[in-house]
């Protein structure tokens, strides 16, 4: 980590894998591939080599991607960029996901191959079940993530949005093969706290799982920027537009809160919240925020600069409570 970075690296549940309290997230690569490709822009290599590097730069060890993430596109250009910065397997801790839908759990020996490949000499330091809706059980899913780190062919076992009857079972099987649950990835913001009252975080908490909040800026919304400038919301798809717009509003005082704090800090209000995320719970909870360009990575990486005070931490908390 880079010297100046205030927060030390932390343990992915009880693996011992040390990553930074703040990944970048790949969704933003799927551009160009696959079912999430038309969601996105289609970033030239270089602009994303430069994405990565300027997270590397900032102390970043980790990053998050996925199958469903431009079937390959996002992983490829991962490697890609990786090796760009001259960075070499043991440099990085990588994280990826298998998708179940309309799949059971025997698609994920079948095609661990494919994500191997795209990733191009970096290993899967993590791999999660992408969401809780295959064909199979809990148990026969953590059965076939526990003999591909067996094979050697993984590291450690995750999950995303599983509720906590669900990560019970998970953790459970696991055990039984002499393994952790390492994580729930789940989303977490400051305008999206249900986590604290619908049972996740204080089964993760129990059970010694990591969680790995995903969109902790609200699609962008606690930036401020769409709040200065709401022309910009045009350029966002229909569904993310109208879900921004509803909430416009009421986050305008915490929005206002963010930038006050951030004076202080001579930080951004996307950097403040990111902090509260990866400080409020402790070391519990870790983020992802996405990037499709250089300075948004470096951004990211800046929050880790600096530590919220319990009294900012506390106000924050305060102005958010409605979003629980």
């Amino acid at each position: 980590m880079a010297p100046d970075n205030l927060f030390t690296k932390r343990s992915l549940g009880k693996t011992g894998i040390q990553i930074t309290p703040i990944g970048l997230g790949m969704m933003e690569f799927s551009g160009g591939g696959g079912l999430m490709g038309f969601a996105f822009p289609t970033i030239s290599q270089e602009e994303k080599n430069a994405t990565v590097r300027a997270a590397l730069e900032g102390g970043i060890n980790w990053f998050d991607t996925a199958e469903l993430y431009g079937q390959g596109v996002s992983e490829a250009s991962l490697a890609a960029a990786l090796k760009a910065a001259g960075k070499r397997d043991s440099d990085v801790v990588v994280a990826t996901k298998w998708w179940p839908l309309m799949r059971t759990a025997r698609s994920i020996p079948r095609t661990i191959a494919d994500r191997l490949r795209f990733l191009d000499g970096f290993s899967i330091s993590l791999y999660m079940v992408h969401q809780p809706f295959s064909f199979s059980s809990p148990e026969a899913e953590m059965d076939a993530m526990a003999d591909l780190v067996e094979a050697g062919k993984i590291r450690s076992v995750g999950v995303s949005n599983f509720n906590p009857e669900r990560m019970r079972r998970a953790q459970a099987q696991l055990q039984k093969r002499g393994l952790p649950l390492a994580v729930n990835q789940v989303l977490f913001s400051l305008l999206d706290r249900s986590i604290e009252t619908n049972g996740i975080l204080e089964t993760a908490k129990e059970l010694g799982v990591t969680i790995i909040a995903y969109t902790p800026l609200a699609s962008g919304l606690l930036s401020g920027k769409y709040h200065k400038n709401p022309a910009l919301l045009k350029n966002k798809p229909f569904f993310w537009r109208t879900r921004l717009l509803q909430r416009m509003e009421a986050s305008r005082p915490l929005v206002k809160a963010l930038e006050e704090i951030g004076v202080k800090y001579s930080a951004t209000p996307a950097q403040v919240a990111l902090n509260w995320v990866i400080n409020f719970h402790g070391e519990t909870i870790i983020t992802i925020p996405g990037a499709t360009k250089v300075s948004q990575a470096s951004e990211s990486a800046g929050a880790m600069k600096f530590k919220l005070s319990a009294d900012e931490l506390a106000r924050l908390d305060e102005l958010s409570r409605g979003f629980r």
